[in-house]
């Protein structure tokens, strides 16, 4: 029972009849005008639907008016302009609906609680005043039982209709193809976004993380002052890049409009090389081309594939030695990392550190290796520059 007359206490059942009656109002006016000619509403109302700027109204009306409070279905309903004539003519068809469908909402809202009021009327033995349904009836007391029966059919009409016009809204009102088109192009770059955002951290942060705890560790074991202050500078000046770009990746949150040229690049892979040589390990690096040359894309995504290399060497692996080579040859970069496999140890063999390397690759058309070689544990990548 309680479910049953849940619409009853439910603001949006009201609004929805209120919606209903709203294009009444201009009909009522030109009924007072002309009552001879109830259908002139109807046609005026073709050319004001071609209009683009109605669509929107129409929407947000819809939008305010047929959604239950705090809900996501208002999405269902467009609030830009039509974009063409498909969406003008849904428009005209929805007006001339809505139109329809309010005639009847008013019919049943005058009528049933008219035929309520005879039947009572009937009840005590007065005839009906010129209703037609009750005038059917002899007037008795058993007329009092019919009552309830005009009370539901009103409010099967208003849960009923407020349904209906709010199902025929989002089938004309809803966004066209080329606006879900617009939208799903929209959520696609957010994810793509989201998911560079989160490789961006994950190897910046990561690999400042575990520079300074290898400095820390190899600091506390060696015993010697002088090594120990040269680890907490190798701490602070890795601590202070993360932090810069950590500074960098918000900004791109805060900022759409932030250039992607503000993030490093192999240009400053020194920088890399130098802090995992303070970390212990023994770097021998070999750079062949210019790679002043290579593409901005490209060379920042070289370098994160660099950071995550380096990273995974320290963490796994400890202060080794590296060898990496980085050679602009021709129409693609190839970039190379090994390290001596630990005792007993088949490297990391998983993680999203290893996947994000293959993602970075391919996402440029370009692809990369990763695994056990002769020993070694390898890093293989080649991106196009063209």
């Amino acid at each position: 029972m309680a479910r049953f007359l849940r619409p009853l206490l439910s603001g949006t059942t009201y609004k929805r009849w209120l919606h209903l009656w709203v294009p009444m109002l201009f009909v009522s006016v030109w009924l007072y005008i002309d009552p001879s000619k109830p259908w002139v509403p109807a046609v005026l109302l073709i050319p004001l639907g071609l209009i683009p700027a109605v669509r929107r109204g129409e929407g947000v009306q819809a939008r305010l008016m047929l959604v239950p409070d705090g809900r996501a279905e208002e999405q269902a309903f467009s609030v830009a302009p039509s974009a063409g004539w498909r969406d003008r003519w849904r428009t005209v068809l929805w007006l001339e609906a809505r139109v329809l469908l309010g005639w009847v909402a008013c019919g049943v809202t005058v009528w049933l609680p008219v035929i309520a009021v005879d039947l009572v009327g009937a009840a005590f033995g007065h005839p009906p005043a010129g209703d037609p349904v009750v005038a059917l009836l002899e007037p008795h007391w058993s007329c009092a039982l019919l009552v309830p029966l005009p009370l539901l059919a009103l409010y099967g009409s208003v849960v009923g209709l407020g349904e209906l016009v709010t199902a025929l809204a989002r089938a004309l009102l809803g966004p066209s193809s080329g606006e879900r088109l617009a939208a799903l192009e929209e959520r696609t770059e957010q994810l793509l976004e989201r998911n560079r955002i989160a490789r961006e951290l994950h190897d910046s942060i990561g690999h400042a993380l575990t520079v300074a705890v290898v400095q820390a560790g190899a600091a506390r074991a060696a015993g010697d002052p002088a090594f120990t202050d040269r680890a907490l500078t190798a701490i602070e000046d890795t601590g202070r890049a993360a932090l810069e770009d950590l500074e960098r990746v918000l900004g791109v949150l805060r900022e759409a409009e932030r250039p992607a040229s503000s993030r490093p690049t192999l240009v400053d892979a020194d920088v890399l090389l130098e802090s995992a040589r303070t970390s212990g390990a023994k770097v021998d690096a070999e750079v062949t081309g210019s790679l002043e040359t290579v593409p901005g894309p490209v060379s920042r995504e070289g370098y994160r594939i660099l950071q995550e290399s380096l990273t995974n060497v320290l963490r796994h692996a400890g202060a080794v030695p590296v060898r990496v080579r980085i050679a602009v040859d021709g129409p693609a970069l190839v970039l190379e990392v090994r390290n001596p496999l630990p005792a007993g140890g088949t490297g990391p063999a998983r993680g999203s550190g290893l996947r994000g390397i293959r993602e970075r690759a391919a996402l440029l058309g370009g692809r990369a290796r990763t695994g056990p070689d002769e020993g070694d544990w390898q890093v293989h990548a080649e991106l196009p520059v063209r």
